[in-house]
């Protein structure tokens, strides 16, 4: 089965906008830092200092050096204008960006649901970390999910190439 040429245009935009998502991520979450003055100390407090965050950051990175390879392969095939990369290709694409997909997706609900607990007991210990710290994580975890869901949809059209079986 051919795939069109608006096919193609559709895969490779998909991934260069997973791409700059995951990369708007990546920075979003690296940068957020926030300072606590607590008594006559300064406690600095990093995103890497939250194992959630973590995950996050591990999902990402993952996600983003996949993005990278897959939009590669992408823009070559869609310039050299096959009809399709074969069985093995579609494959690979499908159970690819499935497994990235899920890593994404868990990546950003780590975010979601750590930024909430994280807001909540610094709250009922008398803690005030500002709003920016948790904003910013918040920002990250939401653009995560929109890259989950441009992968989520090229592994929909990549499912959607792969031959029928009887």
């Amino acid at each position: 089965m051919a795939m069109s040429t608006g096919s193609r245009a559709a895969i490779v935009i998909l991934r260069a906008l997973s791409f700059i998502l995951l990369l708007i991520s990546l920075i979003v979450l690296t940068t957020n830092t926030e300072t606590l003055y607590v008594a006559f100390d300064t406690i600095k407090i990093h995103f890497n200092d939250i194992y959630a965050y973590r995950y996050m950051i591990s999902a990402i990175v993952i996600g983003f050096v996949y993005s990278v390879i897959q939009l590669v392969l992408s823009v070559c095939h869609a310039l050299k204008g096959h009809g399709h990369r074969g069985d093995g290709g579609l494959r690979f694409d499908f159970y690819g960006d499935s497994i990235i997909a899920y890593l994404l997706a868990t990546g950003a609900a780590a975010g979601f649901g750590v930024t909430k607990d994280l807001k909540t007991a610094y709250e009922l210990a008398g803690i005030d970390l500002g709003n920016k710290f948790y904003d910013q994580a918040t920002a990250s975890a939401s653009v995560l999910l929109l890259a989950f869901f441009c992968t989520a949809i090229l592994s929909f059209i990549a499912a959607n190439g792969l031959p029928k079986y009887v």
